[in-house]
């Protein structure tokens, strides 16, 4: 019997919280009135009995019709537009629309029958007008005259397909993922670089004939050690990580003397040993000595028109930046959680950060020259894609959210959240379920700031890019919040407004004209796959996790045209890890698994016995090569090509061999979770050079252009 009680219920159904659900085995879960409540309570509202509760929900009617315009209405083009405008009893009101051009539409009152509400002992009215059903794409805004003042309130009109850009010409691409920072050269500082990227887009165009390169999220990470290593727990999402920077690629560095490029040189050798001493990508010893180096280019100071562009770029960026590198200067003075710092420096627009800006001009200075070369060279990268020929170039990657005590919930804290954690509940892969240590947004927030963080974030991550995939895209329709100290086994499903942050993805894909890739894997509800379908969205499907209703390998025919099909993903091994078994017995010697090691393993071998016997059947594997790794890891990825997905993936990492897995899902430091250089099957770290001249990425390349494995002279 469910201890939910009705005031309870609605409130949390009107704030999108889940009072149940169904797991992964199929079994129907209530949620327990202590978790609603307290998710509630990060929604600043108090439910703890049910007399508080009745009192909160009059009072969130009441805030609502005392707001004259709705924050922010978000339609899909070609819809009907209305809005539900609140004055006092008997006052005329006058509404249109400004576009986001300037030009002006008016609106049209129509019949209201809505009876006046009491709030604050006087009658409120409502009016309902028409907007139209022509409106353009766009950010607009709504705009209500009465005598008593104009109000203003956000209109976005999104569009209701986004598809494939216009440099694919409707063919099918593929293209290689990997981790920016596990691939390196004899020139980079022991961790990938943007350098090393623009050269790696070079030889995927020219020798592989792959239309796209998918990187690990480049977002922001602390300024100082200890750096958090995965790329998907940032501290901010709007803006790079510096720590791909390739220093001598800075123009300014040309312009130093011979002893600072001595020392520049001394810095790079230095790195570079502790990255081979380490045998992992170190950034907390290689972040320090490239920072050094950055210091000095940067003080050697910029030409005019070089000076002019980078204060456009202050200026495009405006006050976020301007926060971004306020707040690194400040970790870099107070330490890494701003929570611990002085209260006075805890919000950026205080009277003691605004002393500290002044008095550290030049550090913060800086850190804003960070991004725009960080962004630079992003620039470039993309510019080689193009160069080549690439259809779509790099496709980077957007991550589910942010580090508790990161840039983003110092700049504003009260769009995160309070004492919540953004997780998973229990599934196959990880049976204790997952707290990635998260806070999630603020759906009411986002709602009243019309969704202007979001869409700052997605406009930044589109920059010069052709593509974006979308971390755990279902994010963007539900996310599971753990009260913090619960576990993640008690959280509860939050909606978002999916309508919205769908379609700004879409305004803003479709501006950028870039290819948009959610990824949909997990504990999916039907018919958000069947959404973003229908919006023009791509999903993901790995071969892995395909399968019929009787649990056999999908058959090619019924695989998503509309999808980023592959064999694995960065959660698994590599391929010929995978086939070895590799992910069990890691997750078993971790202690994640709870049914035992040789059940697991066989369920695994039974798995891949199936798709196996699938490959011998449609002709993708000689049976006489079923035993040998390589051929099978060959003839998985002929099966993508029998798909109708019209964007393929092959991993970098089975491109070389490798087969350790990058992250391992539910451990922090148990295992060196995206910290695993690229290297060959005997886990040898490679450099670029080595795997240009390798024979198997040519066979798979081969592959994936849909020819015969066998190398020829067209990958030499």
């Amino acid at each position: 019997m469910s201890d939910v009680y009705p005031g309870l219920a609605r409130l949390a159904e009107r704030f999108g919280i889940a009072q149940e659900f169904w797991d992964w085995k199929g079994r129907h879960q209530a949620i327990p009135a202590e978790t609603i409540i307290r998710v509630l309570k990060a929604f600043e509202i108090d439910a703890a009995t049910p007399e508080a509760a009745d009192a909160a929900l009059v009072r969130l009617d009441d805030e609502l019709w005392r707001r004259p315009l709705p924050a922010c209405t978000v339609v899909e083009e070609g819809q009907g537009v209305h809005v539900d405008v609140h004055v006092p009893s008997g006052t005329s009101v006058e509404v249109y629309v400004r576009l986001e051009s300037g030009e002006t539409r008016p609106a049209w009152q129509a019949e209201n029958s809505t009876p006046d509400r009491w709030v604050d002992g006087a009658p409120i009215g409502e009016a309902t007008f028409w907007l139209g059903d022509d409106l353009p794409t766009g950010y607009h805004q709504v705009v209500a005259r009465t005598v008593a003042g104009t109000h203003h309130a956000s209109l976005i009109v999104t569009p209701g397909f986004v598809g494939f850009p216009n440099r694919m010409r409707g063919e099918r691409i593929w293209g290689y993922g990997t981790q920016l920072y596990s691939v390196t050269s004899e020139r980079s500082w022991g961790i990938g670089d943007l350098g090393d990227l623009a050269d790696l887009i070079t030889w995927s165009g020219t020798r592989q004939f792959a239309g796209y390169v998918l990187i690990n999220p480049l977002h922001a990470a602390e300024p100082a050690p200890p750096i958090e290593p995965s790329p998907y727990l940032p501290a901010s999402r709007r803006f790079i990580n510096p720590i791909y920077i390739h220093p001598e690629s800075v123009p300014e560095y040309a312009t130093l003397g011979k002893d600072e490029r001595k020392q520049v040189k001394a810095l790079l050798r230095e790195a570079q040993a502790a990255a081979d001493a380490s045998g992992i990508v170190d950034r907390n010893a290689i972040w320090p000595l490239k920072l050094q180096a950055l210091r000095l280019i940067h003080a050697a100071g910029m030409r005019p028109a070089r000076h002019i562009a980078y204060q456009d770029f202050r200026s495009r960026e405006g006050v976020g930046l301007r926060f971004f590198a306020l707040w690194s200067a400040l970790t870099l003075e107070l330490g890494q959680y701003w929570l611990d710092w002085p209260e006075e420096y805890r919000s950026p627009t205080s009277p003691a950060v605004a002393e500290f800006a002044e008095a550290h001009a030049a550090e913060v200075d800086f850190f804003e020259w960070l991004q725009w070369v960080a962004q630079s060279q992003v620039s470039a990268a993309q510019t080689v894609a193009e160069e080549v020929g690439m259809p779509v170039g790099i496709v980077t990657d957007l991550a589910v959210g942010v580090h508790r005590y990161g840039a983003e919930t110092w700049m504003m804290p009260d769009v995160f959240a309070q004492g919540m954690s953004v997780g998973a509940p229990p599934d196959q892969y990880n049976q204790s379920g997952q707290d990635w240590g998260q806070p999630p947004w603020r759906p009411d927030k986002l709602q009243e700031l019309a969704y202007e963080p979001f869409r700052a974030m997605v406009s930044a991550a589109l920059r010069r890019v052709g593509g974006l995939r979308v971390d755990h895209i279902i994010g963007m329709f539900r996310l599971w919040w753990v009260p913090q100290g619960l576990g993640p086994t008690a959280g509860t499903y939050v909606r978002n407004n999916h309508e919205a942050m769908i379609g700004i993805l879409a305004l803003e894909a479709q501006r950028a004209q870039a290819l948009v890739v959610g990824e949909d894997l997990g504990t999916v509800e039907p018919w958000v796959r069947d959404y973003l379908s229908r919006r023009g969205l791509l999903g993901t499907s790995v071969l892995w996790f395909e399968s019929g209703m009787q649990g056999e390998p999908l058959d090619a025919q019924w695989w998503r045209e509309y999808c980023m099909a592959s064999v694995t993903t960065h959660d698994l091994p590599p391929t010929l890890g995978y086939l070895a078994g590799d992910h069990v017995r890691l997750r078993h010697d971790l202690g994640l698994l709870t049914e035992p090691l040789e059940s697991e393993l066989a369920s695994a071998q039974r798995e891949q016995a199936d798709w196996l016997g699938k490959l011998v059947a449609d002709g993708l594997l000689d049976p006489a090569h079923a035993d040998d790794p390589v051929e099978v890891m060959l003839a998985l990825h002929k099966f993508l090509l029998r798909t109708p997905s019209k964007v393929l993936l092959a991993g970098l990492t089975d491109a070389v061999g490798e087969r350790r897995a990058q992250n391992q899902p539910g451990t922090v430091n148990e295992y060196p979770n995206w910290r695993v250089p690229l290297g060959d099957q005997t886990g040898r770290r490679l450099d670029l050079a080595e795997i240009f001249q390798a024979e198997l990425p040519r066979r798979l390349a081969a592959v994936m252009n849909g020819f015969d494995s066998q190398p020829d002279s067209r990958w030499a």
